[in-house]
């Protein structure tokens, strides 16, 4: 194991987040508070730490990473970022978060979960509202780089869908030779559309600092809010149908985008079968929700339309903004935008969830072997489109999905064994596993309530799906560490 090459590069990538750090500061000039000293610190131990990590190793020679040190490296990025980014948490806010809650405060940032530790954000730093919102950007932005640029190399639960030599459904996905020049293509991808959602809520109607901070987190689909009633506190459908465009974008694979506007060819997302499975499910949730809510009211609006549209969105794409009270829809409403947030959008987006192209391969496995049911002589390829994908690919998936019921079942059982309530310690867990934020019962609006041991399962868990699960649980293997 390549440890000081590891070392060397977490310093770099830790250098690189203690000057992001800093951009708090100048909101904190602007609103005349007084925590600047908060970030500069923060700022300063991290550089530190990271300068150590870095300069130790300096003049080392290395060979390139192997799949093992890509395994480790991912993974300790995460976690050493995570830790840093609690630091302007714990000096620099009003309501004088623990470490643990400033911990979970800052995993669900970066990770893009959503879930949030505020009970009352109303009295809350500007500093540390615009803080929680780039964290999320930061950490999106990261996920999307990870998912497309070194998850398919890793091949980690059937990502190899995305790896450019294979025969995969979406071989042409492979942006640039080097995973250097796919990262940038990626980041201006990233930033063009962020500065496209800020313009049109801006114009919209949303304040200049609002704007900023609401286009982070949708483009990141994140959830952080600057208000304790999330989106409801604008009142306004045409900010919500911007968001609905906005999330729905950001749900879709961002080599899919590339591909699609780099040659001007928008048909490559009717081609792409993820997609199409993308917003045929969303659509579909979108139609049983309504007429559900139809069904048990009679009482159908415009603005109910659209709250409704909206709401789907968001728990579908794993954002977790909310317009109306999630927890208090009829018969199995609030349990469906759970299911659907567990689904999630398209992989290489910002989504967390179980991935459409993950749900697609599955769903096209299961309809293969009822056919062979009734032909078992009959030679079927298993397809994804009009593309054939190989067994590997298959098993690998199968393989996901039971590590991920696994996961999620071990842990609401952890939790009931702490003696949280069913419908809590399920959607708890569903809601951080999938990186969506709201929950249901005692979590349905923050996490305050949950104790330090709660706080700090929940953050593992949040880390352990947006690493696609495999990527964390295989450095607890004896086999990972053999040489």
């Amino acid at each position: 194991m390549k440890f000081r090459l590891i070392s060397r590069v977490l310093g770099i990538g830790l250098i690189a987040f203690s000057f992001l750090q800093l951009t708090p500061i100048i909101v904190s000039i602007i609103y005349s508070e007084d925590n600047i000293a908060a970030f500069a610190y923060s700022f300063l131990i991290t550089l530190v730490f990271g300068s150590f990590l870095y300069l130790v190793n300096f003049e080392k020679k290395y060979e390139g990473i192997r799949v093992k040190e890509g395994f480790l490296l991912t993974v300790l990025l995460w976690l050493f970022f995570t830790i840093f980014a609690t630091l302007p948490l714990i000096l620099g806010t009003k309501s004088g978060l623990t470490i643990v809650s400033a911990y979970f405060e800052a995993t669900s940032g970066l990770t893009t979960t959503g879930a949030t530790i505020f009970s009352d954000l109303s009295e809350e730093y500007y500093s540390i509202l615009f803080y929680r919102g780039l964290l999320q950007w930061i950490g999106g932005l990261g996920i999307i780089v990870l998912a497309i640029a070194l998850m398919p190399l890793l091949g980690v639960g059937g990502m190899q869908l995305y790896r450019g030599e294979t025969q995969g459904p979406i071989n042409q996905s492979k942006l640039r030779p080097k995973i250097a020049e796919t990262a940038m293509v990626l980041v201006y991808i990233y930033l063009i559309l962020t500065l496209l959602c800020f313009l049109s809520y801006f114009i919209a109607g949303m304040e200049y600092f609002d704007a900023i901070v609401h286009s982070f987190t949708t483009i990141a689909i994140g959830g952080f809010s600057n208000y304790n009633e999330s989106f409801a506190f604008f009142n306004n459908n045409t900010i919500y149908i911007l968001a609905v465009i906005f999330m729905f974008i950001s749900g879709i694979s961002f080599s899919l985008h590339y591909l699609s506007f780099s040659n001007f060819k928008l048909f490559n997302y009717l081609k792409d079968p993820e997609f199409g499975f993308y917003w045929k499910m969303l659509f579909l949730a979108f139609v049983v929700f309504l007429l559900t809510i139809w069904f048990s009211s009679s009482e159908i609006s415009s603005n109910l339309i659209v709250s409704s549209l909206f709401t789907v969105t968001s728990f579908a794409t794993t954002t977790g903004f909310t317009v109306l009270d999630h927890t208090s829809f009829p018969t199995y409403l609030p349990q469906l935008l759970i299911f659907i947030g567990m689904i999630g959008a398209c992989a290489g987006s910002t989504a967390g969830g179980f991935k459409a192209i993950r749900g697609l391969v599955l769903l096209n496995h299961a309809r293969r072997e009822l056919k062979k049911l009734i032909h078992p002589n009959l030679v079927l390829p298993l397809k994804i489109g009009k593309k054939k994908i190989n067994s590997e690919v298959a098993d690998s998936v199968w393989g996901f999905l039971t590590v991920y019921l696994l996961t999620f079942l071990v842990g609401s059982f952890i939790l009931m064994g702490q003696g949280i309530d069913t419908e809590t310690a399920f959607s708890a867990i569903a809601a951080c596993l999938n990186n969506l934020g709201p929950g249901l019962g005692e979590v349905a609006y923050n996490y305050a309530g949950m104790d330090a041991f709660t706080k700090v399962l929940l953050a593992f868990v949040m880390i352990l799906g947006r690493l696609e699960i495999y990527t964390l649980l295989v450095l607890f293997t004896a086999f990972f560490w053999k040489e």
